[in-house]
């Protein structure tokens, strides 16, 4: 495991097992939503957003926090190994609800309010990305280690194992 995805639903924690991933590794760690948005909650612009990501899947080892299904394909063909943390929407509702008022490492600003719009998005992830994800990992599964973890007790389960 050198070139890492972890992918999901928001609010599956995959920060949290990203940086769990990088303390038990020593890869770099890169957060998408770091990358994509600014302290005052603008975004890059797309050209900009890619070619950063280019330029993180170029080198030879490194963790990628985030879905971002745009660019998913180009991180899928330079990977070696894929974590999608496919839990229920209930557990990622909570999840996304409990960081509210925290400031993270994984995101510029600390949120104050669970955004309607964004709970609309955890919402429609199962419809509108999930499917998306599940394609292009068909597509690409071949040469890589996928992992698809459907609870947080399968995630911590493997977590154990690495950090032991």
């Amino acid at each position: 495991m050198h070139k890492i995805l972890v992918i999901g639903c928001p609010g599956a924690g995959k920060s949290t097992f990203a940086r769990r991933l990088r303390d038990a590794t020593g890869l770099p760690l890169y957060y998408l939503d770091m990358l994509w948005h600014k302290p005052d909650k603008t975004t890059v612009s797309a050209h900009e957003f890619d070619a950063r990501v280019t330029e993180i899947i170029q080198a030879d080892r490194w963790i990628l926090d985030g879905n971002y299904l745009r660019t998913l394909e180009m991180r899928l063909v330079r990977c070696d190994t894929v974590f999608l943390l496919d839990y229920p929407l209930e557990e990622c509702l909570l999840g996304a609800q409990s960081r509210i008022g925290k400031q993270r490492e994984d995101l510029p600003w600390t949120e104050t309010e669970f955004d309607p719009e964004f709970r609309q998005w955890i919402l429609d992830f199962p419809r509108d990305q999930l499917p998306q994800i599940y394609k292009l990992l068909g597509k690409y599964r071949q040469g890589r280690k996928v992992f698809i973890f459907r609870s947080r007790k399968d995630a911590e389960d493997f977590m154990k194992s690495m950090e032991s």
